[in-house]
């Protein structure tokens, strides 16, 4: 499967360099040459090829795949030819009531989540479901920064559920994580030119970006949701952390200064890591390293048995502090760079910069 992973890069690569499914230099992307977006097609043919062979891994397998399959496609063609956001949202909207609908993936039990008592919130589910899958989607679309960033996140993510699925006894779900895992190793080594070098780099795109933050939300509420859960739904908010808390930070950000939440800017956190002198690799292993903490936290504290209100409440107060460093991050930066002698590295080498989900300028 880790070679199928590898193979299906360099096939789709080809084919993307002949229908000019490439992502191309410019003023807020600074990488070398026509990189392929080819990461998301192969992650999904390989997810595709196993859910084919043991279509039972998942309640409603054909459901998956139609629903990420036309994400994906949408994906592709905006890549392609960048598709107003209005459309890519009805997209996505569309996309979220096919799962509650069909697959009756709806969140109605947040467990313990505000205090000692249980909260079942039936049809208010729908609503809370249709905005997480919105908003997972675009929370790892927008994380997608530079060279290995989505691929870390997903990874730790899918890994941190594996545990979870693991020690559940849900071996199916378990075994859908680690194809994931297993699937986007090779393309976060290309991605970073390893082991071939910069010559056979390649991208995850938005066709990539839309199906991971897909299929963490899809799995999010099988593994949270009805008597055999594998884990409570606040344990979904720790393993996702980074992503998460970086979209929320940005959009309430861009609204307090009056601003469109969609209006592409430079204060996501690996921005912050390379103005404070990280080189994008360094800021790399910073963020993975957080968000691994995070899903650490997430998954002893299901294990140990922390009220879930306390993880609730606790996860509210990082985002907070979160929200507040990251609001007042540029003069906190110039201080600490003043204070160390740091210098600038505001345009990384062979960095993939691309600042929204839903706005994206044009790439010639």
């Amino acid at each position: 499967m880790f070679l199928a992973a590898f193979v299906s890069l360099f096939l789709f690569r080809k084919l993307a360099k002949v229908i000019n499914l490439v992502d191309t230099p410019n003023e807020r992307k600074h990488h070398v040459g026509k990189i392929p977006l080819v990461g998301g097609l192969s992650i999904f043919i390989i997810v595709f090829s196993y859910l084919c062979v043991s279509p039972s891994t998942l309640s409603h397998s054909n459901l998956y795949l139609c629903s990420a399959g036309f994400l994906l496609l949408i994906g592709v063609w905006d890549d392609l030819k960048d598709l107003d956001f209005k459309l890519r949202l009805a997209i996505q909207a569309f996309t979220s009531l096919v799962m509650m609908i069909g697959g009756e993936l709806v969140l109605t039990n947040l467990g313990y989540l505000i205090g000692p008592f249980e909260l079942n919130i039936f049809y208010i589910g729908y609503f809370l479901t249709f905005i997480a899958v919105i908003g997972a989607i675009n929370a790892f679309n927008m994380v997608d920064g530079i060279d290995g960033l989505l691929g870390g996140m997903a990874t730790v993510t899918f890994g941190a559920m594996s545990v979870l699925f693991l020690l559940s006894g849900h071996t199916q779900l378990l075994s859908f994580s680690l194809v994931i895992v297993i699937a986007t190793i090779p393309y976060i080594l290309m991605n970073i030119g390893i082991p071939f070098g910069a010559r056979f780099k390649v991208f995850m795109g938005d066709a990539g970006s839309t199906v991971i933050g897909f299929t963490v939300v899809w799995l999010l509420i099988e593994g949270s949701q009805g008597p055999s859960r594998s884990f409570d739904a606040i344990t979904g908010l720790w393993i996702t952390a980074v992503p998460v808390m970086d979209a929320l930070s940005t959009i309430f950000r861009r609204l307090k200064k009056g601003q469109s939440p969609f209006k592409p800017d430079r204060e996501h956190l690996h921005h912050i890591l390379i103005r404070l002198g990280l080189t994008p690799r360094l800021a790399l292993l910073a963020i993975c390293f957080i968000a691994f903490v995070f899903a650490t936290f997430g998954v002893i504290s299901e294990v140990i048995g922390i009220p879930n209100y306390i993880m609730f409440w606790g996860f509210i107060l990082v985002n907070f502090a979160y929200f507040y460093i990251m609001s007042r991050i540029w003069r906190i930066t110039v201080r600490i760079r003043r204070r160390f002698g740091i210098r600038s590295n505001s345009k990384p080498r062979q960095s993939y910069v691309k600042e929204e989900p839903l706005t994206n300028p044009s790439r010639g």
